[in-house]
């Protein structure tokens, strides 16, 4: 791991959004185990509809790299390419585990 992996990524968010970021962030957590399950029992279509949820709710709160991501995991889902969606998930588990959000 080198060290720009572990280097805070600071977003700034609407102050009237405070109470819901918290739980969005917990569902996109849950997605990621939701993702990896379903790749597991090659669902694709099931990881295709939470890449698409993904890529439409991101960026929406001011999280543009998690629509990004989304995006890319639904493409990959439609094409059946694991191996992208396992390398997507995982960044976007990086990028949860690094994000520090700001009200303003």
């Amino acid at each position: 791991m080198d060290s720009n992996e572990k280097e805070k990524i600071v977003v700034s968010v609407d102050p009237d959004f405070e109470e819901i970021i918290p739980g969005f962030l917990e569902h996109r957590r849950e997605d990621i185990k939701k993702i990896l399950e379903a790749l597991d029992g090659n669902d694709f279509e099931g990881i295709r509809i939470i890449g698409h949820t993904m890529k439409g709710v991101g960026g929406g709160y001011g999280f543009d790299a998690i629509s990004d991501i989304g995006r890319f995991i639904e493409a990959a889902a439609k094409e059946n390419r694991p191996e992208d969606i396992r390398q997507h998930t995982e960044e976007l588990a990086s990028y949860i585990d690094r994000v520090e959000v700001v009200y303003e």
